[in-house]
C-alpha cells in the first residue's frame, strides 16, 4: 500500500504570502509606542535594522533548504548535518515558537474582541478563532493558503487607507507637517543604543520567513522556490513595516498623545481617522491574528508532522497524513487544542514562551550553513565562498547573538525549562544515550 504523503502544490507568491500572513503587517501599530519610546522617535531606523540583521538568517535558510528540503527546518538541518541528539533537541526547542503562536494570535483575538464586546465572555472568542482557523488548515493547504491570501490583502488594504488619511494629515500640518521627511529615520542625536535596542524587539516581528521552510514538502521544485521565498518574505514584511512606521512616525513625532505605549493601536487609528476608521482597523488588527493563525498553525503541524515521522514523537498520530486532503490531520486538530489554552494565558506570558525557541532555531541554521559548506566541504577558500559560507552566516549568528543578550528572563527561564523537559524525554528516546533517536531516511540534494 503506498504511503500518503504531503502534496507538492503551493507555488512561490502563495507562500510568501503565507509567511507574510505570518508576520502580521498589523503588528506595527501594536509595537509602534514602545519602540518609539526606546528609540526617541525612530521606528523606521530601527525597522531597517531589524530587517538587514534578519536577511543574513534569511540568506542561510535559503542555503539550507537547499540541500535538505523537506519540512523539518532547523530541526531537520542540525540533525543531519550537526548531531542527532543535537538536532532533536533544536526541534524540541523550536516547538515553543511554532506551537505556541497560534495561542498568542488566539489571546490577541481575546483581547481586541473582548475590548468592543465586554458583555460576552471572552473564551467564546477564542473558540471561535480556534474553531476557524482548526477547521481550515484541516482541509488542503490550497485552502489555506487561499484564504491566508485574502486575509493579507485586506491587511495590505487597511494599512494603504491608513497612509492616504495620514498624507492628508501631514499636509493640513499634523506632526511634521510633511510627507517626505528625514526627521523619522535620522536626526543629529540619536543613539545607536537606543536604535539596536528597538530593533531587538522588532526583529521577533519577522519569524515568519523560517516558518515558510517548513513547507518544503507542499512545494513544487522546493530547492529554487523556497529559498526565494523566504527572501521575499522577510523583504516584503520589511518593506510594509518600514512603509508603515515612517508614516505612522511623521504623524506621531513623539509619544505624547498617547495615553498606553504598549496599545498605541486604537488610538493611532482614532486620531487619524475617527470612530469609523478605528472600526475599520480593528477588523484589520483580527484579520491579522487570523491570516497569522492560519500560517502559524500549518507550520507547526508540518514539524510535528516531521518529527513524527522520524518517530521521535509517536509516528502513528503524529505521522499521519489525511488520504484525502493530504493534511497532517491529527496534528492540526493537536495544535487546535494546544491553543484553547489562550482563554488562560496573558500576552506577556504567551510571548515569553515563543522567543526562546526562535531563537534557538536562528543560531543553529547560521551554525548549520558554516559547519555544512565550510567545515564538510571546505567551500571557503574562494573570496566568493568566504564571503557566502563564512562571513554571512557568522554575520547572521552575531545578530542573533545581540537578540540573546536582549532576551528577557521569563524567555530564558521558561526556554530552559522546556528544553529540560525535552532532554529528559530525549535520554528516555535513546536509551540513555545508548543509541541515536529515530529519524527518517533520505538523500541531501547534490547542488550543482
Amino acid at each position: 500500500m503506498k504511503q500518503v504523503e504531503l502534496k507538492r502544490s503551493l507555488k512561490l507568491w502563495s507562500i510568501v504570502f503565507l509567511g507574510v500572513g505570518y508576520m502580521t503587517p498589523m503588528v506595527v501599530f501594536d509595537t509602534f509606542g514602545i519602540v518609539a519610546q526606546k528609540t526617541n522617535g525612530h521606528v523606521p531606523t530601527a525597522y531597517i535594522l531589524a530587517l538587514v540583521a534578519m536577511l543574513f538568517t534569511a540568506i542561510s535558510y535559503g542555503k539550507m533548504v537547499k540541500v535538505y528540503p523537506v519540512a523539518g527546518s532547523a530541526y531537520t538541518y542540525t540533525q543531519k548535518i550537526i548531531n542527532s541528539n543535537l538536532g532533536f533537541l533544536v526541534g524540541w526547542s523550536s516547538l515553543l515558537d511554532y506551537l505556541f503562536l497560534p495561542m498568542i494570535n488566539a489571546v490577541l483575538t481575546k483581547i481586541y474582541l473582548s475590548a468592543l464586546f465586554p458583555s460576552i465572555p471572552s473564551w467564546l472568542f477564542v473558540l471561535g478563532f480556534v474553531g476557524i482557523v482548526t477547521v481550515i488548515n484541516l482541509f488542503s493547504v490550497n485552502v489555506t493558503a487561499n484564504f491566508n491570501n485574502l486575509l493579507v490583502t485586506f491587511q495590505m488594504l487597511v494599512i494603504i487607507i491608513f497612509v492616504i488619511l495620514v498624507i492628508t494629515g501631514l499636509n493640513h500640518g499634523e506632526g511634521t507637517g510633511r510627507i517626505l521627511s528625514i526627521q523619522p529615520f535620522f536626526q543629529s542625536g540619536m543613539q545607536l543604543t537606543s536604535l539596536i535596542s528597538g530593533a531587538t524587539i522588532l526583529c521577533f516581528s519577522f519569524l515568519g520567513f523560517d516558518a515558510v521552510t517548513t513547507l518544503a514538502e507542499e512545494t513544487a521544485n522546493p530547492t529554487a522556490t523556497i529559498p526565494r521565498a523566504i527572501f521575499l518574505t522577510a523583504l516584503v514584511g520589511g518593506i510594509l513595516f518600514i512603509g508603515a512606521s515612517y508614516f505612522t512616525q511623521s504623524y506621531f513625532p513623539d509619544i505624547s498623545r498617547f495615553s498606553d505605549v504598549e496599545a498605541t493601536s486604537p488610538e493611532i487609528s482614532l486620531y487619524v481617522g475617527g470612530k469609523l476608521f478605528q472600526a475599520f482597523f480593528l477588523a484589520g488588527t483580527v484579520t491579522g491574528t487570523l491570516a497569522s493563525g492560519l500560517s502559524s498553525h500549518a507550520s507547526v503541524s508540518r514539524l510535528l508532522y516531521v518529527m513524527g515521522r522520524d518517530n521521535v514523537l509517536p509516528r502513528r498520530f503524529f505521522g499521519y497524513i489525511h488520504p484525502r486532503w493530504n493534511t497532517p490531520f491529527l496534528n492540526v486538530l493537536f495544535v487546535g487544542a494546544i491553543s484553547l489554552s489562550a482563554i488562560f494565558f496573558n500576552l506577556l506570558t504567551a510571548t515569553s514562551l515563543i522567543n526562546f525557541g526562535a531563537l534557538i532555531a536562528f543560531t543553529f541554521v547560521n551554525v548549520c550553513v558554516i559547519v555544512h559548506y565550510v567545515i564538510r566541504k571546505k567551500q571557503h577558500k574562494t573570496i566568493w565562498g568566504f564571503i557566502n559560507y563564512l562571513l554571512l552566516p557568522g554575520i547572521g549568528g552575531g545578530t542573533v547573538v545581540v537578540l540573546w543578550i536582549n532576551l528577557s528572563t521569563d524567555s530564558l527561564i521558561l526556554g530552559i525549562i522546556w528544553a529540560g523537559i525535552g532532554l529528559v524525554y530525549l535520554t528516555y528516546l535513546t536509551k540513555l544515550f545508548t543509541c541515536r533517536p529515530p529519524q527518517f531516511q533520505f538523500e541531501e540534494v547534490k547542488e550543482l
